[in-house]
């Protein structure tokens, strides 16, 4: 994004591009404000709640009952998935999506330009941690809110010793009809069905819904949009940085 981005003083003036505020969830939450729209990132995982393009319907969805301040992670928005997507691969008995997902992450800058406002936030593994995953780290997740909304996730190894991890910004959007909506941009990439065993296939034109889907596109680097025909819009999705893309839908 090609702006000038001023700091911020962060703190909880509602007329504030960037500030800080109770959610109806029962927790701290971020708002930020743009001539683009709104957003809402929770500093419990730094899990953005909501985006809502200005003269649009909101894109992220959020379950109605979920609630912050549990030990439970909130279901919908986007969660940060770390050190591992998923199930750990040694361990069951480890928590699903990593351990950052219910802990309250520091805000560490906030910036503003004439056309978008930033927000970086921040997280250190911890002694504790070393019992889930033997390593040293700071994660930092920064949210642009301007013309669309821009997520960036980064790892530093703080210690001596390389080390593997799997991440995931996994991503609930609001649609009117999962049995009205495509996917394009997945034609030809071949794919595990998780649903199926593990089998490997290779997609055939565009991703359609009658039924749970839970696709792992292994080598998929490219723009992806949602079709959505009952809201009559399209979301599309780039990336960088990640050599994979999971299409799910529990239908």
């Amino acid at each position: 994004m090609a702006a000038e981005f001023e700091n911020l003083t962060f703190g909880q003036d509602p007329a504030a591009a960037a500030h800080l505020a109770e959610s109806p969830l029962g927790g701290p939450i971020i708002r930020l404000c743009a001539s683009t729209g709104t957003a809402e990132i929770a500093l419990q995982g730094a899990q953005v709640l909501s985006w809502v393009p200005a003269g649009f319907d909101p894109v992220i969805w959020l379950s109605p009952v979920e609630r912050l301040g549990t030990v439970k992670p909130v279901r919908g928005g986007t969660p940060v998935c770390w050190p591992w997507f998923a199930a750990h691969p040694t361990d069951a008995t480890l928590p699903a999506h990593g351990f950052v997902r219910t802990r309250l992450w520091d805000v560490v800058q906030c910036q503003q330009s004439d056309t978008a406002v930033r927000v970086r936030l921040a997280t250190v593994t911890t002694p504790a941690d070393r019992a889930l995953w033997p390593h040293d780290a700071t994660l930092h997740l920064e949210v642009t809110l301007g013309a669309g909304l821009e997520l960036a996730l980064t790892t530093h190894n703080t210690g001596t010793s390389t080390f593997e991890l799997t991440q995931a910004l996994h991503t609930y959007f609001v649609v009117g009809d999962i049995a009205s909506v495509s996917i394009s941009g997945f034609d030809a990439e071949t794919y595990t069905d998780k649903l199926d065993g593990g089998a490997r296939r290779t997609q055939d034109g565009l991703i359609r819904f009658g039924r749970e889907v839970d696709r792992i596109y292994d080598h998929h680097t490219g723009r992806s949009v949602i079709h959505d025909d009952a809201l009559k819009r399209q979301i599309a999705i780039a990336q960088s940085g990640s050599r994979s893309s999971v299409v799910w839908n529990p239908w």
